[in-house]
């Protein structure tokens, strides 16, 4: 097994150190967010993590290409998410060309095939 981070737990964080000739700090970000680490959480009070929990985890380690073309694809629907800004526009705009397209084949009165 490749090791590409050390996580130490520090009180109620943990710090970590990335090697990022192997793999890159987003896409670790990203994989934790699908990993759901809340469901190993060992205390019943106040969340909790242990670094023999954390050990555990197998992480996939695609080449640096593919991570970077992932974190591309994820940083852009995180971004069509969550700002209104760019996403709203977009998402009306496909929309309407989505309307104007059934429109115009609903009217047109050519068969279907």
């Amino acid at each position: 097994m490749v090791q590409f981070l050390d996580i130490v737990p520090v009180d109620t964080i943990f710090y970590t150190e990335i090697y990022t000739n192997i793999i890159i700090p987003k896409f670790v970000f990203y994989y934790l967010q699908k990993e759901h680490l809340e469901r190993y959480n060992t205390a019943g009070g106040v969340p909790s993590l242990t670094q023999t929990v954390l050990n555990k985890i197998a992480f996939p380690v695609p080449t640096l290409e593919e991570q970077a073309k992932i974190v591309e694809i994820l940083d852009k629907f995180d971004t069509l998410i969550t700002d209104i800004s760019t996403g709203l526009p977009a998402e009306i705009e496909a929309r309407q060309k989505q309307y104007e397209y059934y429109r115009d084949l609903l009217l047109n009165f050519k068969e279907i095939s």
